[in-house]
């Protein structure tokens, strides 16, 4: 599934340059590029010949500093591209264009919405009960107690004692799919960069945050793949159809191996199914919505619901019909999904059918 499709829009990166730093235009253009390093470079370099980059910044020197942070490395041609380090740079760059502008949650691992026996210690506590371990015992709050029941003499009781309360950490497995149809670069509109930007930065937050869980990404155009991690940066778009339905057969079957107790699937896509899988071939129809192939997506959705996976999908367009299957798809999934524009990554619109709300998310 491996093809180079794209289109880099000049007038588009005059307009990135004027906007990011020279690391960000830099990382902006690696995930344009597929990876590609050199190409990035040629990049940068037109741009200053246009006059967008200031005569004054020494692209040499910076592509230089790049390879002394080993960030770039020289393959056995002696051509540059990205190392391990650039790769994590590249997802974490991507997390922070798309949340460092979202509201702060608490940090740590999955919580549960009960509190009661638990690993993670709340800074809350309560009255003790009988079978509650002692070394939970927060003993400023029970000599408080006991000198407030006695008038400042120190007699300790069981009804002064208080423990802190705890909460309930879980684990959950991650599937990240990935579209990568011919619909994400059609008609000169550049949906494949920011769907890499969305997957970078789930795949950095969930590493980083969540690091006891499992992450697995695929990709699907006209069947679906499961790709490494750190092939992420050089995804590319290719001249296939949407083929949803392989897509998240796919993800339940590669979540089906694993223990963790809530397991999830992260739809990136731009909406539409245009292919299904049916024994060795593919059926395709690109045009409009085929009925035939939207409801076997949607009952693969409901498969999914069965089985307690949880569908989000992260819709990069705007489109009507698209967003139509979209809410169809969240609707019996009872998942969730967010709009987004490809130029604003900053502010999705979420809709949260487990919640059964609606709200912008800044």
């Amino acid at each position: 599934m491996r093809h180079r499709y794209r289109y880099l829009d000049p007038a588009l990166l005059q307009a990135l340059a004027a906007s990011l730093d020279l690391r960000q235009l830099f990382n902006q253009l690696l995930l344009a590029s597929g990876g590609d390093v050199e190409e990035a470079m040629e990049w940068m370099r037109y741009l200053q010949e246009q006059g967008v980059l200031s005569d004054q910044v020494d692209l040499d020197a910076f592509f230089q500093a790049l390879e002394d942070e080993e960030m770039l490395g020289r393959n056995s041609d002696g051509m540059l591209q990205l190392t391990g380090t650039g790769e994590r740079r590249i997802r974490r760059s991507a997390f922070e264009e798309i949340f460092s502008a979202l509201r702060r949650g608490g940090p740590g691992y999955h919580r549960v919405r009960a509190a009661g026996e638990g690993s993670e210690r709340l800074p809350e506590s309560r009255p003790y009960r009988f079978g509650d371990e002692l070394n939970r015992l927060d003993m400023g709050r029970s000599f408080h107690n006991a000198l407030k029941r006695t008038h400042g003499h120190l007699e300790l009781a069981e009804d002064d004692l208080e423990v802190y309360d705890t909460e309930h950490l879980t684990s959950c497995a991650t599937i990240v799919a990935i579209d990568i149809s011919h619909s994400m670069v059609l008609y000169g509109e550049d949906r494949i960069t920011p769907a890499k930007k969305v997957a970078l930065a789930l795949t950095e937050l969930i590493t980083t945050k969540y690091p006891r869980d499992h992450l697995g990404v695929i990709l699907f155009g006209d069947r679906a793949e499961e790709i490494k991690l750190s092939d992420l940066p050089y995804v590319d778009a290719g001249p296939y159809h949407t083929n949803t339905r392989d897509a998240l057969q796919m993800a339940r079957g590669l979540l089906s191996r694993h223990k963790q107790p809530n397991k999830q699937i992260f739809l990136i896509t731009d909406g539409k199914p245009s292919a299904i899988t049916q024994g060795n071939t593919i059926y395709k129809n690109p045009f409009g919505l085929d009925m035939k192939i939207v409801n076997l997506t949607l009952e693969e959705a409901e498969q999914c619901r069965r089985q307690r996976i949880v569908i989000t999908t992260f819709m990069i367009a705007t489109d009507p019909v698209l967003v139509e299957f979209v809410e169809k798809l969240t609707q019996i999934n009872r998942g969730r999904a967010y709009y987004a524009s490809p130029y604003n990554l900053g502010e999705f619109i979420l809709a949260d059918y487990i919640k059964n709300r609606r709200k912008r998310v800044r």
